[in-house]
């Protein structure tokens, strides 16, 4: 039997600082960026177009950073583990992720890379094209994984971008076996239709051998994770092949599939799209905030929707305002 839960969730995945900048679409073809994607830079790139871009924004992220900031504004116990370098931008994202009462126990590094940073370029459809150089993220290793942490959540909550360096991919299986050992969950996020492409096999693999228990998908990566065009058989082939999946869909809601079971809830309403970006990744905190404080996978659905849409409306990935009062405030919560 599971011993109880010091947090609700750790996260684990690339300690990265924001960018956010407004442009067009005529920048982005000058540029030669792929509206809506992520593409991963070198810091040489990363100079260049930092230097292209207007007026911007920076703020602590990274997609697992995210929903574990979402997690902690639910008023969730919350943990993460990701590797910055002692440098301006790692001070930053440390400060950040601290203030927000997150345990984050991973030591900085003092020489190697500097500190990760996604260049986020927001056209006025609210789209995010993303160019990330990860820096000192990818030299997370599996000495990182802090097992006091990871055996005292209720869920180990793991970043599919995080899945590039063979490091870090140790680092993973390590959390998932520690996770496993003490009765916990694990969760993995598959992040990027990109980055499924290019770890198909190993993403299925994680689901088949049981290593994840949970999968987070869109419709664009879970298509892309099976290779077809139809939605509806991408999601009865992840229902086959984990246990329990989220698929979102955008203005069409999201699609939970649970032990043989599927359940369909509605977008939360949204007056004004800005910014899509973060949006799956509060979903991602709303749903497991409601499963890890007893809610039923309706209640987690209606709160990972209501928390999208929080972010949504705004210019950047982490909500500006206390969710929990806002869910109290729609009845959400107390669940």
């Amino acid at each position: 039997m599971a011993s109880p839960t010091r947090f609700d969730v750790v996260g684990i995945g690339n300690a990265i600082v924001d960018v956010l900048a407004r442009t067009d679409d005529d920048f982005l073809v000058a540029q030669a960026l792929a509206k809506g994607s992520m593409r991963l830079i070198d810091e040489l790139e990363a100079d260049r177009l930092y230097g292209m871009m207007g007026s911007s924004v920076e703020a602590s992220g990274g997609s697992a950073a995210n929903t574990i900031a979402g997690i902690a504004g639910f008023g969730g116990k919350a943990a993460f583990l990701g590797r910055v370098r002692d440098d301006g931008l790692g001070r930053i994202f440390s400060h950040d992720i601290r203030a927000l009462g997150i345990h984050y126990p991973t030591s900085p590094a003092v020489a190697g890379a500097g500190t990760a940073r996604c260049l986020i370029l927001v056209t006025p459809d609210g789209e995010r094209t993303m160019n990330t150089y990860l820096g000192a993220a990818q030299e997370l290793t599996p000495d990182d994984m802090d097992e006091a942490t990871i055996a005292s959540a209720g869920c180990t909550y793991l970043e599919g971008y995080l899945w590039d360096p063979p490091q870090a991919k140790e680092a993973f299986l390590r959390a998932a076996r520690i996770a496993h050992a003490n009765g916990r969950q694990v969760a993995l996020s598959l992040s990027d239709s990109f980055c499924v492409d290019r770890y198909r096999a190993e993403f299925l693999n994680l689901m088949r051998e049981g290593i994840v228990d949970i999968v987070f998908a869109n419709s664009h990566e879970v298509r892309a994770l099976y290779e077809t065009a139809d939605l509806e058989t991408a999601l009865g082939a992840v229902a086959r092949d984990v246990p329990h999946a989220i698929v979102t869909k955008s203005e069409d809601g999201v699609s939970v599939l649970k032990d043989g079971q599927r359940h369909d809830a509605p977008a939360w309403p949204v007056d004004d799209v800005l910014d899509l970006t973060g949006a799956g990744d509060l979903f991602a905190a709303g749903y497991l905030f409601g499963i890890a404080r007893g809610g039923d996978i309706r209640k987690a659905a209606r709160l990972g929707a209501f928390a999208a849409a929080q972010v949504i409306g705004q210019f950047g990935a982490r909500p500006q305002a206390s969710l929990a009062q806002l869910a109290e405030a729609e009845g959400l919560l107390p669940l």
